[in-house]
């Protein structure tokens, strides 16, 4: 195979394309050790876990006896390793304006205290989140089985911990975490929602929550459904604007609804239907369903029978 190796056409296959990468595109960026780091921060996210929940997840590298000095430990070294992307991240975009090297250590490390410092409330959330989970699915167990296998969960802690970060205005790493997620679990949570206390996503695959989303308390979402924005047609000029819906308290949403709109909101103690299609307000105490969805029977390729199905009488606000 080597014999038919030509260098000289390698070696001007390999200025070509590196003389492209002076051409000025948005994608052409060489220095590729001066960048948060995709790894590395994904990484941060599973020590945070360790963190967020004590006990029930572990770092191999560390053999200590005490559990309090394993977590002192483990407790540094997120620290430094998120003052590190932090401080690569004030650079990567110019969000927040430009810094020299000395302003972007101050403000890295002033940010990583003020998350630190916020850590209590996060895992206070996440403890009503596990709750909300244990107390809205027949099928969980335990609180063991929900915090080691359920996605609603990790998703909505990952959101819990990158949206501190997205208040803080640190750009990239929220959303490489909340992404992450999204990876691992298919549920696709903006960082800068705004989730109130007793969440829980129930399956949880095909969720899509937007940036600017407001959630209330004991809200119940399902698989599929899709807390959005009408029309992004506008890009950047959209960007800071309300484009996604209120959800006020316990309101539930089933499979495969979609709530679009920023001027949407949905009245505390709703139930929105499955496969709904919401873009104006929907008044506190309403239940909300498609009216007679019709099935069709074929036996053999010929239509054997049709039938309407009617949802019970309960559900008097009809789309």
């Amino acid at each position: 195979m080597n014999e038919i190796i030509d260098e000289q056409e390698i070696e001007q296959i390999v200025k070509t394309i590196v003389a492209d990468y002076a051409s000025g595109k948005a994608i052409d960026e060489i220095d590729i050790y001066n960048k948060p780091d995709k790894a590395e921060v994904r990484e941060l996210v599973h020590n945070l876990f360790q963190i967020v929940f004590p006990g029930y997840f572990r770092d191999k590298a560390y053999k200590i006896y005490n559990p309090k000095h394993n977590f002192a430990v483990l407790i540094e070294d997120i620290f430094y390793h998120l003052n590190k992307q932090v401080y690569l991240a004030l650079d990567f975009c110019k969000m927040r304006g430009v810094y020299t090297d000395d302003e972007r250590a101050v403000e890295s490390y002033r940010i990583c205290k003020e998350f630190f410092a916020k850590l209590p409330l996060v895992r206070k959330y996440v403890d009503t989140d596990l709750q909300a989970a244990l107390d809205g699915d027949p099928a969980a167990g335990c609180y063991e089985e929900i915090i080691l296998s359920y996605p609603g969960l990790m998703a909505s802690t990952i959101n819990r911990i990158a949206h501190e970060l997205y208040k803080l205005n640190v750009p990239v790493l929220p959303r490489l975490m909340t992404e992450y997620a999204h990876s691992e679990t298919g549920i696709d949570i903006h960082p800068g929602a705004t989730i109130g206390k007793y969440f829980f996503i129930d399956h949880g695959t095909g969720v899509v929550i937007g940036e600017t989303a407001v959630i209330g308390e004991n809200v119940k979402i399902y698989q599929g459904v899709t807390i959005g924005a009408l029309s992004t047609r506008g890009g950047q000029k959209l960007s800071g604007v309300k484009r996604h819906p209120t959800i006020e308290d316990n309101v539930t949403i089933y499979a495969g609804a979609s709530v679009l709109g920023g001027e949407t909101v949905i009245g505390k103690n709703a139930v929105i239907g499955g496969n709904a299609f919401i873009t104006s307000s929907i008044p506190a105490d309403t239940r909300v369903s498609i009216k007679n969805q019709e099935l069709e029977y074929k036996t053999g390729g010929k239509a054997r029978r049709t039938e309407e199905v009617h949802q019970s009488e309960e559900w008097y606000y009809v789309i």
